[in-house]
């Protein structure tokens, strides 16, 4: 190193005026780039008062070569693209659901262009947004009505605030469930300004339970969809069916919270069966929530169908307002709910679904075309194995079925004196280009091929190499 008084740095003006740094000017504007080079400088004045620059970091070309590669890290997004390698398809802390490619172009196009969000093109004057999709819906649901809101969470507050503010809910013990971040049903009743009352235990509850709860300060029947757990043994639950006869002789409305929510059987694309919100509205709820970004496949939103009289009640709230959604959302709801009128097309169509069925037999062949070219790039210190392993559909969808998958399993090799090498693959993963990320369990870090569709495989193959490097 060089002591500070031999080093001199190029001024500012200087700094501007250099050919490459007059490129940098005309990408990231000039205000940023300035204030770029400041502070370049002052952390080599910094440095040098430590004696540890040298006269070669000093340079100007060293100097724009720092300031290019800082610009370009701050303008980064921080929302990334990732290669999901879990083997959770709707995985939360990786977005859910990926929109169909109809989905993606109507989103694009609503992003360029003004759109008729609450405008009526027939008559000229103003709209109500939740048009755009309610006879889609309706269609599809068998309800009467629907409206939209930013996610299931907040379709459950709104319903409960316009239906139940200060009055009784009754819902089974066994059914107030907390999803992820702790999001609990009690927490959310409170927030809604109603009153939380408990019938049967947590295992039992029986349409008696319900009954014995009925009081003049009931408002509201409630199921919830136990979506991120089961209960197993000695068991007992009120079916809708049960439960809605009861409500109706005491002039009490049912609710059903599905939670995820599912427009078709997907028995009949050999996935585990799962209460449709069709089969809820036959059943008798009077309103039924669900997510628009979980087994829907389609953008993150909340979903509140069933009678016109509950439906236009709750619309009038207040809280709708702040809890609606905007012209993204419904530009990509729409194109979704779309592929579900040719069902017979829809799991070719419909990327969640696409995912779900998926053939192990397909991402068998995928791994063992991978296999080498991975271990290749890992060197001898990794043994890669193709392995057959369990997906799962994941957000609280089915959450005791999992699906026969296939992908890759690296484990440390005999002798290898790497420390905590699968921490440190998993980390070296993440910090690729398009991060991979897997999961670690039994001393293997497994990447579930699932996700990893032919349209991917490419880009993923290319960035192996610097694994190696």
């Amino acid at each position: 190193m060089t002591t500070g008084q031999t080093v001199r740095l190029p001024s500012v003006d200087r700094i501007l005026g250099d050919a490459a740094c007059l490129a940098l000017i005309a990408h990231y504007g000039r205000v940023q780039t300035l204030a770029c080079a400041r502070a370049v400088l002052a952390e080599l004045r910094a440095a040098m008062l430590a004696g540890a620059v040298c006269e070669e970091g000093a340079s100007l070309a060293a100097i724009v070569a720092q300031m290019a590669e800082r610009l370009q890290s701050q303008s980064r997004s921080q929302l990334r693209a990732v290669f999901n390698l879990t083997g959770t398809v709707l995985h939360t802390n990786l977005g859910r659901a990926l929109l169909p490619d109809a989905a993606v172009q109507a989103v694009v196009e609503a992003l360029q262009w003004p759109m008729n969000l609450e405008f009526d093109l027939e008559t000229g004057k103003r709209g109500d947004r939740d048009d755009l999709v309610e006879e889609l819906l309706r269609e599809l649901t068998g309800a009467e009505a629907a409206t939209i809101v930013n996610n299931n969470a907040a379709a459950v507050l709104l319903m409960l605030n316009t239906l139940a503010q200060n009055k009784e809910v009754i819902v089974s013990r066994g059914e107030l469930v907390e999803i992820g971040g702790a999001f609990r049903i009690p927490d959310v009743m409170t927030r809604a300004g109603a009153v939380l009352r408990e019938v049967g235990s947590t295992n039992r509850t029986h349409l008696a339970d319900y009954a014995n709860g009925i009081n003049e300060q009931t408002s509201l029947l409630m199921k919830v969809h136990c979506s991120n757990y089961a209960i197993t043994g000695f068991t007992k639950s009120v079916e809708l069916d049960e439960l809605v006869p009861l409500a109706a002789k005491h002039g009490v409305p049912t609710a059903v919270d599905l939670g995820s929510g599912t427009l078709v059987d997907l028995a009949q694309y050999g996935l585990p069966h799962e209460t449709t919100v069709h089969e809820t509205i036959a059943a008798g709820a009077d309103l039924v929530t669900f997510s628009g970004d979980k087994l829907l496949g389609g953008p993150q939103c909340g979903v509140i169908v069933g009678r016109a009289d509950l439906i236009a009640k709750i619309k009038r709230n207040p809280l709708k307002r702040a809890l609606r959604v905007g012209k993204l959302t419904l530009a990509a709801l729409a194109p979704v709910l779309q592929l579900y009128r040719a069902p017979d097309l829809l799991a070719e169509r419909l990327t969640t679904l696409r995912l779900l069925t998926r053939p192990a037999a397909a991402m068998r062949a995928q791994a063992q075309t991978l296999l080498p070219l991975l271990q290749g790039a890992l060197g001898m210190q990794y043994v890669v194995t193709a392995e057959a392993m369990k997906s799962q559909i994941g957000s609280g969808a089915l959450p005791v079925d999992q699906l026969p998958s296939f992908g890759l399993g690296v484990r440390s090799a005999p002798g290898s004196r790497l420390s905590n090498p699968l921490g440190t693959l998993e980390q070296r993963l993440r910090a690729l280009p398009c991060p991979v990320i897997g999961r670690i369990g039994q001393d293997t870090l497994w990447l579930d091929l699932r996700c990893l569709e032919a349209a991917q495989q490419t880009a993923f193959i290319a960035q192996l190499a610097e694994l190696s490097a």
